[in-house]
């Protein structure tokens, strides 16, 4: 018997295949994501799994196998994380202690270390930002990427740059996350609750009404146990319930939410991601399939990396002076050189006369696996290129870093 051919998404290779059966021929890995639109989609969520307790247990080995509960112990206290082990037996967030310690008596609390947690959520942070410009963070532990083709930074697919990122965070950060991918927020969180620990899971334009029909009206943004209560009390179980209303009949019921409700019952999320933090510098790299020191090579990839930072400056409205170019030696260590130029730009052959500039001083017999090109010291585009000066990108500085 045949199989038909068909693209997905290898987690191990984090590289979209073609695949005749169900595992990967390149790496014998099962662990594929296929999807008919897994190429098109590019809003993700990623959320940590049990992340307290997870950090917990990264620090404390010993614990692996074990129940875990974060929380405050005592009278008055509550679970603020419980591990998956211990939530196989009743534990949940924000369930009284007492009653935690009642289901799973033999578990190990742990008081939280909240400016621990915040560390190891900022070495999340610059995985992410690696990836793209555009992140909202939810909380500590989760956040939503906007990994389109206007702000991705790693090679396409989103897909592939989403494998990569919770490999990244398995093997530097020390603990998982489960992601979910889609065309809007909205599926991108329900998707990443599809499938955890360690989960990957995608929600189709096409098939998001008929996948949302059965669900509770509870698992709607923005539905809480009060409204959830209102809605059930009048009827409106499902979502299927909600999809066979009218929005004026909705909006006569529930006010402006609605709308939002309508458009959620059919898929539909217009918010963007909305980045928490202002722009310090754009960037864009990617990892080639082969490692290379060939400087033609290393120039033309640059071009298309200096084409992708050109454009977010544009849609962003901002110039950069500072241009950076950032090295993955085949021996993992990272290498980052950088010239100022003469005045602020947004244009790509700008970038890269000094990408290239740049390159030809480290195309000296060593291999790269990675080739990443940036820009910083942003300001508004109004000063960029001076049409009388636009020839002249750089000063003539010499590049500052060390030499290894």
């Amino acid at each position: 018997m045949t199989h038909a051919m068909t693209r997905a998404l290898c987690r191990d290779c984090c590289e979209m295949i073609d695949v005749t059966g169900s595992a990967c021929a390149r790496c014998g890995g099962a662990r594929l994501v296929a999807h008919a639109e897994i190429e098109h989609l590019g809003i993700a969520h990623i959320d940590c799994d049990a992340f307290y307790a997870s950090v917990e247990k990264r620090d404390r080995p010993e614990l692996e196998d074990e129940p875990v509960i974060v929380g405050h112990p005592g009278g008055r206290g509550v679970v603020t994380t419980a591990c998956y082990i211990a939530r196989r037996f009743g534990a949940r967030s924000a369930m009284p202690m007492f009653q935690a310690l009642e289901l799973c008596p033999h578990a190990t609390v742990i008081v939280p270390d909240m400016a621990k947690y915040k560390r190891v959520s900022e070495e999340i942070r610059t995985i992410l930002d690696a990836a793209t410009s555009i992140i909202e963070p939810l909380s500590l532990d989760e956040a939503y990427l906007d990994l389109t083709d206007d702000y991705r930074t790693e090679a396409p697919p989103a897909a592939e740059a989403l494998a990569l990122i919770a490999r990244r965070i398995e093997r530097e950060v020390g603990i998982t996350v489960s992601i979910g991918l889609s065309c809007n927020k909205f599926l991108a969180k329900l998707a990443s609750e599809l499938e955890k620990p360690r989960g990957f899971s995608i929600i189709g334009r096409a098939e998001a009404k008929g996948f949302l029909a059965p669900l509770s009206v509870r698992k709607i943004h923005g539905v809480g146990a009060v409204t959830a209560r209102r809605m059930e009390e009048s009827g409106l179980r499902t979502i299927a319930d909600l999809q066979a209303e009218p929005e004026p009949a909705l909006m006569a019921r529930f006010g402006k939410f609605g709308q939002r409700l309508f458009q959620f019952a059919h898929g539909e999320d217009d918010r963007q991601v909305t980045p928490s933090r202002p722009t310090k510098s754009i960037s864009a790299e990617t990892t080639f399939h082969q490692d290379t020191g060939a400087a033609e090579r290393l120039r033309e990839v640059a071009g298309t990396l200096s084409e992708r930072v050109a454009g977010q400056l544009v849609r962003k409205g901002l110039a950069g002076r500072s241009v950076v170019l950032k090295l993955k030696t085949s021996d993992f260590r990272i290498l980052t050189r950088s010239r100022r130029l003469a005045h602020p730009t947004q244009r790509a052959a700008v970038i890269l006369e000094s990408i290239a500039s740049l390159i030809d001083r480290e195309a000296d017999g060593r291999t790269y696996r990675l080739i990443g090109v940036g820009i910083g010291d942003l300001g508004e585009a109004t000063a960029a290129d001076p049409t009388d000066l636009f020839s002249f990108a750089a000063t003539g500085a010499e590049p500052r870093g060390p030499r290894p």
